[in-house]
């Protein structure tokens, strides 16, 4: 193991006497071992933020020592050498969270009211009917011959994709309620993301009720993830040195049309009506109109911030109304981004004027490229381009993994091909078809439609040591009937930097300092203010206390980056240089979800089909009463397990 400096904590600037000594004693009894020996009074924000972080960083492993003069001091727990002791140590520090959310009432109702049975059918059924019984599984698999065709016939694997509304034929739940339910068994809390998000069930035919073999979900992807971005090739440095090595007439052509797309995208009625912008400024940019555009920018931004109100942008807005969409452009926040959006794209247009105009070619790109203002705005231009591409043809899996019994026999590895299979990627297709682009359509003032094409797909592993079911998981290019394997890739490991360690009060501590501040609301949690709001918050929280956010939001909890690219011309189509995608399958191949249930089957269910000790695993997962099943939630430590849950006893 490694051991880490110890990081000094002072008292926040303004405490008075008394709290400072509430704040001393706090650490003194945390660093005894007496976690809740002392309280203090939090009187202000900064004091219940502050004794809220000390806590839950204490109860995630962290050493705390009292240094004196209401100071207090931490260490970061250190990283186990062994694998499996890592693996247990982040496993114990995700159970203190999601053990927190299982405690809450209002999960504790929906738990109760899912396991509760109701007639449906002229039969009793509950979320249990949802769960396959180990016995009878295992005795299924046993009295199958152990080729392909009979053991298809004792696990059929098919994909549900879940609307609002839609509910379970065999049950009558809701299955977004079954998705959730299923969620809760996973040992890290369960928290909803924003953007687009589309869940999926992995159900299983050749049982009664259809029972669930595993949950996945896709969503927005996170913006900047180092590992993906290097491997993608999309980085700003490596990209314009590659270019530099190799320009070419088409890229020319590429910067010089997403410049003119980009600025054809913004609404500039109100800035034309006084006087900001004028047509013929394109061609001729102007460094005074840019000032006075970037004035402008801060200006709304300033008045954004103060007479904000948060109803307006909860409001949801008729994808065709364009007269909404103008009126949600000429808000202070989207006038802000809109001009300082112009400016920007005045600025390239002004700095390759002399290299890809008036005809974009090869040898003008190579000068741009060696120009330090000209390669600024090529790297500008990229990222405009990342930043369209992440929020339409990419995806994060984030949440994928078999229920129990299932998750004996490597469901998991099933549910993982299925997510990035053919039939996934026509549901994002159908699903999203004449979505419209919050953002884009609110800088543009008009509905803005993007293409739906599913591109590529990144995850990460839960934990960043020991076995993984996306480890080695390849799919052999005539499974599916294509050109290329379809590979989950290590691209590396992640920066463990988040809010996953800070208990949901502590978070709502920092997020009110942040928000009682003197300087007035800082972040708003509007979608257009920016990426991550939460974290912005806390991270300004801890700031405002006088400690180190940097160190203090790394939780400790190295995960595995992977990637999945769906197409072999995977850069090109993500930054708009190629506008068809190549796919590694065939999209519309109808019977993908066999080709690739079968595959598993011989690939990984047929050996374990004969393993004693699996089945032995299989076996105690029962669904007769008392239930005591894998797949069922379980209560926290310390919670009564109160009967109106419906548990059988």
């Amino acid at each position: 193991m490694t051991t880490e400096p110890w990081i000094s904590l002072p008292a926040p600037p303004g405490w008075s006497p008394r709290e400072r000594d509430e704040f001393f004693a706090l650490a003194t009894s945390i660093a005894a071992g007496r976690p809740g020996g002392h309280a203090l009074t939090a009187a202000r924000p900064s004091v219940a933020a502050a004794a809220g972080v000390l806590a839950d960083l204490a109860g995630q492993g962290w050493d705390v020592r009292a240094e004196g003069a209401g100071q207090a001091g931490i260490r970061p727990p250190a990283v186990a050498a062994d694998p499996a002791a890592e693996k247990t140590r982040v496993r114990r520090q995700e159970l203190l969270k999601r053990d927190e959310q299982l405690a809450l009432p209002s999960v504790r109702r929906f738990l109760a009211d899912m396991e509760r049975p109701r007639m449906f059918g002229g039969r009793f059924v509950s979320v249990f009917s949802l769960m396959r019984d180990g016995g009878e599984l295992r005795a299924a698999l046993e009295s199958a011959s152990g080729d392909v065709t009979s053991l298809r016939s004792v696990i059929d694997p098919y994909i549900q994709v879940i609307s609002r509304t839609d509910r379970c034929e065999h049950t009558g739940l809701r299955l977004g309620d079954v998705w959730r339910y299923f969620r809760h068994t996973w040992s890290n809390q369960y928290t909803s993301t924003p953007g687009r998000t589309m869940m999926l069930l992995v159900r299983d035919r050749a049982a009664a009720f259809h029972p669930v073999i595993g949950i996945a979900a896709l969503g927005s992807p996170i913006v900047q993830i180092r590992e993906r971005d290097e491997w993608i090739g999309w980085q700003s440095g490596p990209f314009l040195a590659a270019l530099a090595r190799h320009p070419t007439q088409a890229m020319a052509r590429w910067v010089t049309g997403r410049l003119d797309r980009a600025a054809a995208e913004l609404y500039v009625d109100d800035l034309l009506e006084d006087g900001l912008y004028w047509p013929s400024l394109w061609n001729a940019p102007s460094a005074d109109v840019i000032a006075r555009l970037q004035k402008e920018a801060r200006a709304r931004r300033e008045d954004h911030r103060r007479f904000v109100r948060r109803a307006d942008f909860k409001k949801n807005i008729d994808p065709d109304d364009v007269r909404a969409w103008k009126l949600r452009a000429e808000s202070d926040l989207f006038r802000s981004k809109r001009c300082l959006a112009l400016a920007d794209l005045l600025t390239a247009r002004a700095a390759l004027q002399g290299f890809l105009y008036p005809v974009p070619g090869r040898a003008g790109l190579a000068r741009a490229l060696e120009d330090p203002a000209g390669r600024r705005a090529i790297a500008g231009v990229v990222r405009r381009a990342k930043a369209e591409a992440i929020g339409t043809q990419m995806a994060d899996l984030t949440v994928c993994g078999a229920v129990a019994p299932y998750s004996a026999l490597l469901g998991g590895k099933l549910v993982s091909m299925l997510a990035v299979s053919p039939f996934v990627v026509r549901a994002y297709r159908d699903r999203y078809a004449g979505h419209v682009s919050v953002i884009a359509s609110s800088m543009a003032g008009r509905p803005v439609r993007r293409r739906p094409d599913l591109l590529f797909v990144g995850t990460t592993s839960l934990y960043g040591s020991g076995s993984s079911q996306y480890n080695r998981l390849r799919v052999p290019a005539d499974v599916l009937g294509g050109e290329e394997p379809v590979v989950y890739r290590e691209l590396g490991r992640s920066r463990s930097y988040g809010t996953s360690h800070l208990s949901e009060r502590t978070v709502s501590a920092l997020v009110r300092l942040c928000e009682q501040s003197r300087t007035g609301v800082r972040v708003n949690s509007i979608f257009g203010e920016g990426v991550n709001p939460k974290l912005r918050k806390v991270r300004d929280g801890i700031d405002r206390l006088g400690w180190p956010s940097e160190v203090l939001l790394r939780h400790g909890r190295q995960r595995i980056v992977y990637g999945v690219s769906l197409v072999s011309n995977l850069l090109p189509c993500l930054l708009g240089a190629e506008e068809q995608p190549r796919y590694v399958f065939g999209p519309d191949t109808g019977d993908d979800v066999t080709r690739l249930s079968e595959w598993w089957t011989r690939r990984w269910l047929a050996p374990r089909a004969r393993s004693a000790a699996v089945l032995d695993s299989v076996a105690q997962h029962r669904t007769v009463r008392p239930v005591r099943h894998g797949a069922r939630v379980p209560v926290p430590p310390g919670v009564s397990d109160d009967p109106r849950r419906g548990r059988p006893g």
